[in-house]
């Protein structure tokens, strides 16, 4: 394994361990993040392949009080485009043509339903999740307060927002994703934990307000990073397909 200049190890986890041990974390300690470590994540992480090496990818990093201000922000506007939602048609349609809150997302963010089985899947996460953290699936009041914790990063010290240059097409959102992984796994092995949230992806203004974002550039998600917390969420591990579903079978 050839390893940039500066993050030479004397040991590393083994990858299995990684992969297995990997999990989306929805509760995180108050320890910051030394600079240092994030440096190291994320240069380890350039190391990821893209189409052509075109690297179509940016990220803006959140922490301290501009990582508060975005969360506190953000969670505005969930609340109020959430009040928004549970309106009357005529009065909703009013607020969309006058509230900032309603989702100005750069690609459109899947709200509803998702199509067939993905729906189904969904769903079954959703409620296992929801068991664990003894949240009702009829109380609404409950899901909404544990749904807006998403746009305070579920309290992590850094929040990470990633964003493509969409000239380069589906190949840019491709190259995001396996960077992000990249990082995911970078982030395991050093102890800490992350949640990859499509959520982040649903309001963008909040974003150009604190950082100099090239226009061209996309928001695509976002992603909580810190060090998990000891917390009975953070031991919620979703059923993956197996591997007669994932093959497709020969003709």
């Amino acid at each position: 394994m050839v390893v940039p200049v500066g993050l030479q190890r004397t040991h590393f986890m083994e990858f299995t361990d990684i992969m297995a041990k990997r999990r989306s974390i929805r509760a995180f300690k108050s320890d910051p993040v030394d600079d240092a470590i994030l440096d190291e994540l994320l240069t380890l992480s350039l190391e990821s392949p893209s189409s052509s090496n075109s690297q179509p990818y940016k990220i803006a990093v959140a922490k301290g009080d501009v990582a508060k201000q975005l969360g506190a922000e953000l969670e505005d506007k969930f609340w109020r485009s959430n009040e928004i939602n549970k309106q009357p048609l005529p009065k909703k349609l009013l607020s969309a043509m006058t509230s900032d809150a309603l989702p100005d997302s750069d690609f459109k963010p899947i709200l509803g339903k998702y199509p067939g089985v993905f729906q189904e899947r969904r769903v079954a996460t959703g409620m296992g999740l929801y068991e664990v953290l003894g949240i009702g699936r009829k109380d609404r009041k409950a899901r909404d307060e544990y749904m807006a914790k998403n746009f305070t990063f579920f309290n992590a010290p850094v929040a990470l927002f990633f964003f493509v240059d969409p000239r380069m097409k589906h190949t840019a959102l491709v190259d995001a994703g396996i960077f992000m992984q990249s990082l995911m796994m970078a982030a395991t092995d050093k102890g800490l934990g992350t949640c990859a949230q499509g959520a982040l992806g649903i309001w963008r203004k909040p974003l150009d307000k604190h950082f100099k974002i090239p226009h061209e550039y996309k928001l695509v998600c976002g992603m909580a990073l810190g060090y998990p917390a000891d917390d009975k969420v953070n031991q919620y591990r979703p059923e993956k397909l197996s591997l007669s579903d994932l093959l497709m079978p020969s003709k």
